[in-house]
């Protein structure tokens, strides 16, 4: 990494949801924190549920978020590169981000390393023991057929339909409040555990459970759960040296 440059880390804004205006509010803040970040990023990395909804057809995307893309490609056209992982609410995303946005799209975990330390970064759905009805699902929701039958359906239904399974959401609900349920009943605290057995790796960064949490799962080895925007954003910032988790506001 040069010298005096930074990564960026960030997931779970859940644009679209609950209302309207809530999340335009909050995508002006998405916005307010890139534009931040941009005089000393090298790289950021958006990790997954960026959108509480996102499904491309031929010629159609969602309606919105034109704040947050033309600012993401604004970033990159610069020349600061923004990964951008699909989540369980996101995972409809093909090509659109990538041609118009230039991000670079990850559907799995990815391996990487920057000043000799080791990253393991994904979103987090799927991972680890259990879960098994949750796996079947999302293999469903992933498979060619499903997507190309979803595709069949004209536009206002079909992103009718989602948004309204939307608001059923988790997040979407008033007085929404994540469980942290203990390390050892962490299923992603069990994956990073499991994962140092087979190899080192200094940070293990995700998203998806929606509680900015930071645990020791191995010697020298940190677990990040990067948390959400709905109700009281961080990200991570990582230095070349040190990583930290951080509020906005």
């Amino acid at each position: 990494m040069e010298n005096g440059k930074k990564i960026y880390f960030a997931s779970d804004f859940h644009l679209g949801v609950p209302s309207y205006e809530s999340s335009l509010e909050r995508e002006k803040k998405v916005v307010k924190w890139l534009e931040s970040i941009r005089v000393d990023a090298s790289e950021i990395y958006l990790v997954g549920d960026i959108f509480d909804f996102w499904f491309e057809y031929k010629t159609v995307v969602p309606r919105g978020f034109v704040r947050l893309l033309g600012k993401i490609a604004e970033i990159t056209d610069s020349g600061i590169p923004i990964h951008f992982f699909t989540g369980n609410h996101d995972m409809w995303t093909f090509d659109y981000l990538e041609k118009e946005c230039g991000v670079k799209v990850y559907r799995q975990p990815i391996e990487i390393e920057y000043n000799d330390k080791k990253f393991f970064i994904g979103h987090g759905d799927g991972l680890g023991p259990g879960e098994t009805s949750y796996k079947i699902l999302k293999a469903i929701f992933a498979s060619k057929l499903c997507q190309w039958s979803f595709a069949r359906l004209h536009p206002n239904l079909g992103i009718g339909i989602a948004n309204l399974w939307s608001k059923r959401s988790r997040i979407s609900n008033a007085g929404y409040d994540e469980i942290f349920y203990g390390e050892e009943k962490e299923i992603l605290v069990t994956f990073c555990k499991n994962e140092l057995k087979k190899s080192h790796f200094d940070y293990f960064i995700f998203g998806h459970r929606h509680l900015v949490l930071d645990i020791a799962v191995g010697e020298n080895s940190r677990y990040i759960n990067l948390g959400e925007w709905v109700t009281k954003p961080t990200y991570a910032e990582f230095d070349g040296k040190e990583l930290k988790l951080l509020p906005f506001s």
